[in-house]
């Protein structure tokens, strides 16, 4: 057995997640952790599994049912505790080119790392304009890069709201 990351792109249609999950169980596989969803028409994941090499054969023959799929090993890491501290952070503002540029920067220019990064646009239902929404969980290195953090995205405008949590391990983003 061994630790497979499958990264699946498809066009969006009832049966993708059965099929590829079928295809796992079929060798005896473990579904262990997914991160999925639909975009533009399309359907993409990533997932993690533990199974033999010998699902490789069958992937590929999901391939020609219209899914694209790369597979890399995936090293185990020890379940070691995280040292940086957990958070989850919600950005709401009015939408503009770059908006997700200049967040990925402060978050950068304080030494914190983005496990999930989610984002979305919707129409304000007050102001009629575009509001963007991004929710995150970050690892930040210390109580200084979050007043940091904070700050960095307040500076980009009085329209952003901000908020920022601790986030219990294992959690996502809303």
């Amino acid at each position: 057995m061994a630790h497979l990351l499958l990264t699946v792109i498809g066009a969006d249609r009832p049966g993708l997640v059965r099929t590829l999950a079928e295809t796992v169980a079929a060798h005896g596989g473990s579904w262990l952790e997914s991160r999925m969803g639909r975009l533009a028409g399309q359907f993409a994941g990533i997932v993690l599994v533990d199974a033999p090499e010998s699902l490789l054969a069958d992937l590929q023959a999901l391939e020609g049912q219209g899914l694209r799929i790369s597979v890399q090993s995936a090293l185990e890491q020890a379940a070691a505790p995280a040292v940086a501290p957990r958070l989850a952070l919600e950005v709401v503002g009015n939408d503009r080119p770059g908006i997700v540029r200049d967040i990925t920067r402060i978050l950068w220019d304080c030494g914190v790392n983005i496990e999930e990064f989610v984002t979305g646009v919707a129409e304000g239902s007050f102001t009629g304009g575009t509001l963007f929404r991004v929710t995150a969980m970050l690892r930040v290195p210390n109580a200084d890069a979050v007043k940091a953090v904070r700050a960095g995205l307040e500076e980009l405008g009085n329209e952003l709201m901000v908020d920022i949590q601790a986030a219990p391990e294992g959690s996502s983003p809303a």
